[in-house]
């Protein structure tokens, strides 16, 4: 009942404000208005530009699509044949050549990483402690 009665004074005392503000503050004035003016919508602003834009591209769908043969791609790709292996060489000795052939990789010089410059923390002093005495509490509990 409490709260309807606030909303009921503050609502009254707004509405009777906005009624106060209508009357004290100054009319104004209507448009002119002219015979010739009812018809014409004047909130549309019409903006002219001197730019130029490219003509439209017209595709013409009613023409009949002209389909290009694809090039067929032979099946048989050329491939040397492996030579024929010799048949007075051993296969330890193929095998020897084989690893003869092999081009190792050159071994990778390891990169001196240049030392970082240790950071020591500061020792900090911590402000000294003050003490305070203790308030006595104020209220129903330890009031005695």
């Amino acid at each position: 009942m409490l709260l309807a009665r606030y909303f009921l004074s503050v609502g009254g005392v707004l509405l009777a404000l906005l009624f106060v503000a209508d009357a004290v503050a100054p009319k104004v004035p209507a448009a002119a208005t002219d015979s010739n003016d009812l018809g014409t919508d004047k909130a549309v602003i019409r903006i002219h530009t001197d730019r130029k834009w490219p003509e439209p591209v017209v595709f013409d769908t009613n023409s009949p699509t002209t389909i290009v043969p694809a090039q067929t791609v032979k099946a048989e790709a050329v491939v040397p044949p492996p030579p024929a292996p010799v048949a007075d060489v051993s296969a330890k000795t193929r095998v020897r050549e084989a690893f003869a052939q092999l081009v190792a990789p050159e071994p990778k010089k390891a990169e001196a990483k240049p030392q970082r410059k240790r950071k020591i923390a500061r020792s900090r002093v911590a402000p000294p402690m003050i003490q305070v005495a203790q308030q006595p509490r104020f209220g129903f509990f330890n009031t005695w």
